[in-house]
């Protein structure tokens, strides 16, 4: 009897010494997602799916009222997570119970649940909010641009702290419906398809409805709000394009911007001939109101463009690279900021292939223009990692653009255009690294490249070639090109 009380304890104690130990308590989320040139862009814990997103604007204060609706699910215990977002929050509920918030910085707003979160739960998150965006001030400036007659919400790296919150980084996509009410006679664009027409709501007001149904980073998320005259087709496809142009645009600037961007059904079906299947259900282009934007951004199946891209005639060259984003950037997307040649270099080539296309000057020429006329500085920037003050350099663009014209130059057409075939098809809605693109390009060319990638991206200098150049004289499309890039680089 003794021995089995002594046998029997012995058996409790060891099994006591060998349990699991204890679930770690619920922690915050991250304030940032580690990204090497933003380390406090996004947020850790949490994968968003959709964002509903329901506002009201008064044009004549730039004021803004909305309620935000976020559907996600954690990816650990939570006890708080982060939203990126600077307007004034009037609320925040978690799965129905208010929760509690706090700031911190200058666009991190912490959240505490009623009750933590466990590792796979849903979360839903209502945020209500209001503000003047316009008045707010984050990463040393605003992203909100009012205009005459409305606003715009465009911007790279950060645009969508002053409409909606969110986790803001190119690594986590969610799918989008944007509604706006406006006065009537204002008109709204956004993303994407209307799922319905504009809608009166209250007396004097009317509602915009807008959804974009693939997967979308929020810097890619834009509203335009003013007035614009807009124009409806449909691609052969079936898919809708939808056009916006400023009714301030002066007459020669708006005949200019049609002809070009009424031309995006054109160039988008030649670019698929290019690099694979439309990746969007929609495509199209609005066209800002003069001296408020100075730049072109890629938002997601409708770009918006500056004016004064149209202030000497047509300008098709920007059409093409910003449409070209849509598989570069948009559909396939930086897992970092500091790889932003994979949309900047592509799509700037896009620009050449177009040249060859319209028998305005070879790719061949243009590398041969560039490589003989930049200038020593131009030579010193790393178009793989640029540094965060140098994001938008001219050699992100053109020494990007040249990267892939030697690696056409080495593996051939055939390779090379199946390499970006296969690129936009195998990362299609997701996020891939530079390290992945030379992989493929390994993989389908059979042709070791560590070399080729590590000179033109890596290397601040002057890469030398086999061949030297005279001075060439400039391709005909080199002009338009040079002009494009020069507002570019404007983010």
């Amino acid at each position: 009897m003794r021995r089995l009380l002594v046998a029997t304890l012995a058996t409790v104690l060891t099994l006591a010494g060998t349990a699991a130990p204890a679930a770690a308590a619920p922690a915050p989320g991250g304030a940032g997602l580690g990204d090497e040139y933003f380390p406090d862009y996004g947020n850790g814990g949490y994968d968003v799916s959709h964002y509903d997103i329901r506002l009201r604007y008064y044009p004549d204060e730039d004021r803004l009222t909305g309620t935000t609706t976020i559907l996600a699910r954690a990816e650990q215990d939570l006890s708080s997570f982060n939203l990126d977002f600077i307007l004034d929050v009037a609320s925040i509920k978690v799965n129905n119970r208010p929760a509690t918030f706090v700031r911190q910085g200058d666009h991190e707003l912490v959240v505490t649940p009623a009750r933590p979160v466990t590792d796979g739960q849903a979360m839903t998150v209502v945020v209500q909010y209001s503000g003047v965006p316009s008045n707010k001030v984050a990463a040393g400036f605003t992203a909100w641009i009012r205009t005459p007659d409305g606003a715009l919400a465009v911007g790279e790296p950060e645009e969508a702290w002053w409409w909606f919150p969110s986790n803001d980084h190119p690594s986590d996509k969610a799918t989008f419906d944007v509604s706006v009410a406006v006065p009537d006679g204002v008109e709204v664009i956004s993303n994407g398809v209307q799922p319905r027409t504009p809608t009166p709501e209250i007396l004097g007001w009317t509602r915009w409805y807008w959804r974009s149904a693939k997967p979308q980073a929020t810097y890619l998320a834009f509203i335009a709000i003013g007035q614009y005259d807009i124009t409806r087709d449909v691609t052969p496809g079936g898919e809708p394009v939808i056009n916006a142009y400023s009714q301030r645009l002066p007459g020669d600037f708006d005949a200019a911007a049609r002809a070009s961007v009424e031309r995006t059904a054109e160039i988008t079906q030649w670019e698929e001939s290019v690099f694979g299947p439309w990746p969007f259900t929609a495509r199209g282009g609005v066209v800002a109101p003069p001296a408020t934007l100075s730049f072109a951004l890629e938002n997601q199946t409708r770009p918006v463009y500056s004016a004064n891209f149209f202030r000497a005639g047509a300008n098709t060259s920007v059409i093409v690279h910003e449409n070209a984003h849509q598989y570069f950037g948009d559909s396939v997307s930086v897992a970092q900021w500091k790889e932003i040649w994979l949309n900047e270099g592509f799509a700037s080539y896009a620009e050449w292939l177009w040249s060859e296309e319209q028998g305005e000057g070879t790719a061949d020429e243009i590398f041969d223009y560039l490589y003989a006329t930049e200038s020593d500085d131009f030579w010193t920037v790393e178009p793989g990692d640029p540094t965060a003050p140098r994001l938008f350099d001219n050699a992100v663009y053109d020494r990007g653009a040249m990267t892939l014209h030697q690696l056409r130059k080495t593996v051939g057409d055939d390779d090379f255009f199946e390499i970006l075939r296969t690129w936009t098809a195998e990362h299609r809605y997701g996020n891939a690294t530079t390290e992945q693109f030379i992989a493929l390009s390994e993989k389908i060319s059979g042709v070791q490249l560590d070399d080729l990638f590590q000179t033109w991206l890596y290397t601040p200098s002057k890469p030398v070639l086999a061949s030297s150049f005279a001075r060439p004289v400039a391709p005909k499309s080199w002009a338009t090109i040079q002009r494009t890039h020069e507002l570019l680089h404007q983010h």
